[in-house]
This record gives C-alpha cells, sequence and structure tokens, in this order.
C-alpha cells in the first residue's frame, strides 16, 4: 500500500539538543494512529512536523509523494489538549469562521448566498459532534467535553484529509472521555480521516487506533542527555476489532509504567 505520509531520517534539533534522530515512517490513509512515549520524548514534536508548523533539521517529510511544506495546509486539521476554541463567538461562529478564513482569506468574512451556505456547513458539522442544540451557546457556558467536541467541529469543517491530535482528552473526566472515543472513532470513519493522536494513556492508544508507536531514545549518555534524540522504537499494527474489545475502562499512563 503506497504510503500517504512518509518520514525519510528525520531529525529535528535547537541548538546543540537533538529531539528526534533517525525517524523513518510511512502512515498509509484512512491509518488511525497512535503515539506514545514518556515525557520529552518528542512526540508533539512530531504531531508539529506533521502539521507543517516546523521544518526538519534533517531528512524529508512527504505528503502524497511531495515535500511537505512547512506550512499550515487545509488538508491538515488539528485539535489540541486545550480547547482552541474562541471565547467571544458562539459554537456556530466558532464554526464558520475556519470557513471564512479559507473562503474570504483578505476580508474574514462571508457574505450573502457564501454566508448561507457556511452557516448551513457550520450547523451541520455542530450536528455531526452533537452540539446540534447548541450553536448559539458560547464556550463558557459550556462544560470541557462540549468545548472539546466544539474544537473537533472546527477541525473538521474544511474537511481535512488528516487530523491530528494532540493529547485532545487528557483534562477530560472518564465518562465524557468514554463519549469523546466513540465520537472520535465515528468521525474517523464516516469522514474517511487519517489520524495521528499523541496520548499518554496507553489504554486509550490500543483501543481507538490502528497502530500504535512508540518513541523513546534507543540510547543514553548521562554525560550528554541531550545529544540523543528519540525515534520510533515499537511499531505495532493492530486489528481494530481486537483492539476495541481488549480495550479497559482504566487509564494506565507511560508515565506511571515509569514509575513501577
Amino acid at each position: 500500500m503506497t504510503a500517504m505520509l512518509s518520514l525519510r531520517n528525520v531529525w529535528v534539533e535547537y541548538g546543540d539538543k537533538i529531539v528526534l534522530e533517525r525517524v523513518d515512517l510511512d502512515i498509509a490513509e484512512r491509518s488511525f494512529v497512535s503515539i506514545v512515549g514518556p515525557s520529552g520524548a518528542g512526540k508533539s514534536t512530531l504531531l508539529r512536523l506533521l502539521l507543517g508548523q516546523e521544518a526538519p533539521t534533517r531528512g524529508h517529510i512527504l505528503l502524497d509523494g511531495k515535500a511537505l511544506k512547512p506550512e499550515c495546509g487545509p488538508d491538515r486539521g488539528v485539535v489540541f489538549q486545550r480547547y482552541s476554541v474562541f471565547p467571544h463567538l458562539d459554537a456556530r461562529h466558532n464554526v464558520l469562521f475556519g470557513l471564512e478564513c479559507a473562503r474570504a482569506p483578505l476580508t474574514g468574512r462571508l457574505f450573502g448566498g457564501a454566508r448561507r451556505a457556511g452557516l448551513a456547513e457550520a450547523d451541520a458539522m455542530l450536528a455531526a459532534v452533537g452540539l446540534a442544540d447548541s450553536r448559539h451557546v458560547y464556550p463558557a457556558q459550556m462544560s470541557g467535553g462540549m468545548q472539546q467536541r466544539l474544537a473537533i467541529a472546527q477541525a473538521l469543517v474544511k474537511r481535512p484529509r488528516i487530523l491530528l491530535l494532540d493529547e485532545p482528552f487528557g483534562a477530560l473526566d472518564p465518562g465524557i472521555r468514554s463519549d469523546m472515543h466513540m465520537l472520535i472513532t465515528r468521525l474517523w470513519r464516516e469522514h474517511a480521516l487519517t489520524i495521528a493522536m499523541v496520548t499518554h494513556d496507553i489504554g486509550e492508544a490500543f483501543a481507538l487506533a490502528t497502530r500504535v508507536l512508540t518513541l523513546d531514545k534507543r540510547r543514553h549518555d548521562p554525560h550528554a542527555p541531550h545529544r540523543y534524540g528519540a525515534t520510533a522504537v515499537y511499531d505495532l499494527t493492530l486489528d481494530r476489532r481486537v483492539a476495541a474489545e481488549s480495550a479497559t475502562a482504566s487509564s494506565i499512563t507511560i508515565d506511571e509504567i515509569d514509575n513501577n
């Protein structure tokens, strides 16, 4: 199968500190990849590379066989752990804003029939994430789970092919997190998305993904810990049905494993 995203000998260095080294990965279209690893292993750095927020120091990243530009393109959406919503806009206009920026980059506003079409798309996306009855509600009036649903609607309204999730459910209560797992799984299938998700929760990683990557350092030097970067030390492909059946309600984190 031809890879949608390819990383070839990717390194990320900040001054004399190496964060990632020798990363070679192929990510297939419509896969759901969970990225786990200890704190400081470069998980969020890898996500920023895929987003185009920064470029590798060395190596190449390819999207559909072509060099990925170091810019956040419309084919990629992102959801962070902290709710990236605009507090001064209600839910409907939070979602509409992304369409306005994409379709009217100079004015940031849609008018007439284009605005009516945009509002209809925003309403449809709010319905898709379970916020149909909350389109006139402001973020301050929403629970954490509702705000994260809104952030997902913002990311998906522009119809990206790739959705990047940076610990999107880490701040949510267990019951709400379970609901969000079902939501993101449904949206992944319905929208034919390719998803890369950073998480510290091992149970979450295996419950949702078709593939689990573990980032860590292969080499450690106590005298120069900054001179070695992380890479993919484990790469597990999962049967999605088996993963869903084996997931438990408990949350086990990488940091907890490290401390035992």
